[in-house]
């Protein structure tokens, strides 16, 4: 099998529907089969890696587990946005996992890193 580099874009808040979750389930099949996995975390989706959720207050299912499970998966790559973070008043350090900041005017060529783009 040969290897695809696969950047998948998170732009979703956390518990916003099933879209997350079945992205999530596509990321890790797409990791188990030996795929180069990585996640750039944009605009809402910086809010998947904020520390402290509690989801099951709101009847919701709890997400942050599978992103900390990430890293069985070989999945070490996450970006994040600088000024998605900056524009909802969050910095790396509310984050749960750590991520690599790129600046908006470098997002594209990060991208162009990558053999598919997942939005």
């Amino acid at each position: 099998m040969i290897e695809k580099s696969i950047l998948f874009i998170m732009k979703v808040a956390p518990h916003s529907g099933v879209q997350l979750q079945e992205k999530l389930d596509v990321v890790l099949t797409a990791a188990a089969f030996d795929q180069k996995v990585a996640l750039l975390f944009l605009d809402d989706g910086v809010f998947q890696l904020k520390k402290d959720q509690q989801p099951e207050k709101l009847g919701l299912k709890e997400t942050l587990s599978i992103f900390n499970a990430l890293e069985i998966y070989d999945v070490n790559d996450l970006y994040t946005e600088v000024e998605s973070l900056q524009e909802r008043g969050l910095k790396p350090v509310d984050l749960s996992l750590p991520v690599k900041e790129f600046y908006r005017k470098d997002i594209n060529s990060l991208m162009q890193q990558y053999d598919v783009v997942v939005c």
